[in-house]
């Protein structure tokens, strides 16, 4: 059986702390375009906001994938 691999646990958290991040801020921008639309900033914010949320969904795999290999360790 093999051992956690702890440095990269930590470092698998501290991506998930940034994905978290990302969960909350990307609606916001988001439902600030949404609320503003008549503003010249709709269009630049509302894709700041789509960018954020495939960023934070991205970030999401990244560190399960992270979390996972700390665990199990990497595929042979």
């Amino acid at each position: 059986m093999k051992k956690t691999n702890r440095e990269l646990m930590f470092k698998s958290f501290k991506y998930f702390a940034y994905t978290v991040l990302l969960m909350f801020t990307a609606p916001v921008v988001i439902y600030q375009a949404f609320k503003n639309q008549t503003h010249p900033f709709y269009w630049p914010v509302l894709i700041v906001g789509i960018i954020l949320c495939i960023a934070a969904i991205g970030m999401g795999f990244f560190s399960l994938r992270l979390i996972m290999r700390s665990l199990f360790g990497k595929k042979e």
